[in-house]
């Protein structure tokens, strides 16, 4: 079962993981690109994206967990 965790994981842990890992992806876009111009705004206003990634990615965590919690009740 855990080698084979993504091929049997929910789509709701398959979803987080892709949306946390295309916000960090943007967030870097966005502060590389804010520090290329020396546009701060841009560079400030990626935080938040970054975070918000990050936050994704550990709800993600949480749902793995639970499911795999649940598979060894079983």
């Amino acid at each position: 079962m855990l080698n084979e965790f993504w091929a049997s994981a929910p789509a709701s842990y398959k979803v987080l993981v892709f949306s946390a890992m295309g916000l960090i992806a943007a967030g870097i876009i966005l502060n590389v690109a804010g520090n290329a111009a020396h546009n701060q705004g841009l560079m400030v206003a990626s935080l938040p994206v970054i975070g918000l990634g990050l936050v994704l990615h550990v709800v993600a965590l949480v749902v793995r967990g639970q499911h795999i919690r649940k598979s060894y009740k079983r």
